[in-house]
């Protein structure tokens, strides 16, 4: 370890916004506040976030994480749906165990599936513009009979897609894509198809948008950028891309500080560090006590906007 004085400097560029979002702050605390109204253990319907940390310090307070219903051994447990939303057949069976369930889906991805239903009932054909497999996508494919939503993931798939009716057509967006990228799929489906009808605002959230504007407006100033994050996480991993699109010198994710201790990092003058929306501000913190033990840093805060999002618990926990 280097002595005091004789550590090399090094800038630090921190994004803001970065870190938790609103919708993921909710999830949380149902899962708290589960747990504390109702004593351990309370059930969990997949990672209630993606990021382990969080998932291993519910875990350490009573929380039990499972992939499916049918894992859960007492039906007199609660059981929350984690942030992504989950297909309509979950709570279904759920209410047929006559489980006493939370949903803890965003309420941003709740918007999303209330477009496709709508859209649906008036007879359109939708397209999905996101990721295969992601959770949202299972669960907002779920909202619907099978078929009736197509998946669109890239530029390509919108060239080729055939609708049945393409003049009865909408598209709706996975909450945690690339801005950038989702624009040009977009611009692709209005082209070949100029009576889509789309959402009145992106579907893309608010926190994914800011989150990637922090990045791009610091990307170029920065030798190299670290994304704290879960390499499952969407929104995290859009990030990166988006700081390598935006000039960035390179850009990695890491889920926490001890994986500094295998990247060199000498010749970094300026770093620049942003969290994904699932990442809680104490892996930050880590990391930049952990990049303070050999380096003369200065830290400047780059800051896009001010976010005031809060949601309201389920009326179930709210007292």
């Amino acid at each position: 370890m280097s002595l005091p004085g004789q550590q090399p400097p090094m800038h630090v560029l921190l994004a803001s916004p970065r870190g938790f979002c609103a919708g993921v702050d909710r999830a949380i605390q149902i899962v708290e506040q589960a747990i504390e109204q109702h004593g351990a253990p309370v059930y969990v319907r997949h990672e209630i976030v993606h990021n382990r940390f969080v998932v291993e310090a519910l875990e350490a307070k009573g929380a039990i994480f499972v992939e499916e219903l049918d894992e859960i051994p007492h039906d007199d447990r609660p059981v929350v749906f984690s942030a992504h939303g989950v297909p309509k057949s979950v709570p279904a069976d759920a209410k047929q165990r006559k489980l006493f369930y939370l949903d803890a889906t965003c309420p941003l991805v709740s918007k999303v599936h209330h477009e496709a239903e709508k859209h649906h009932g008036v007879g359109r054909n939708i397209i999905l513009i996101g990721h295969a497999g992601h959770p949202e996508v299972v669960g907002t494919m779920g909202q619907l009979p099978d078929g009736a939503i197509v998946l669109v993931q890239s530029v390509a798939d919108a060239e080729a897609v055939e609708p049945e009716n393409p003049e009865a057509l909408a598209y709706i967006t996975q909450t945690t894509l690339s801005v950038d990228d989702t624009s040009a799929i977009v611009d692709v489906l209005r082209r070949r198809f100029p009576a889509v009808h789309g959402p009145h605002r992106q579907d893309i959230c608010y926190a994914t948008t800011n989150r990637q504007e922090a990045v791009k407006a610091m990307a170029r100033r920065c030798d190299l950028m670290l994304v704290i994050g879960a390499s499952n996480s969407s929104n995290s991993v859009r990030l990166v891309e988006v700081a390598k699109a935006s000039g960035s010198g390179d850009a990695v994710l890491i889920a926490r500080a001890s994986e500094l201790g295998a990247m060199d990092l000498s010749g970094i003058a300026t770093l620049g560090i942003t969290a994904g929306a699932s990442a809680p501000e104490l892996l930050v913190e880590e990391v930049i006590a952990v990049l303070r033990e050999d380096h003369d840093l200065t830290i400047e805060e780059v800051e896009v906007t001010r976010e005031d999002v809060h949601f309201k618990l389920p009326r179930a926990l709210a007292g």
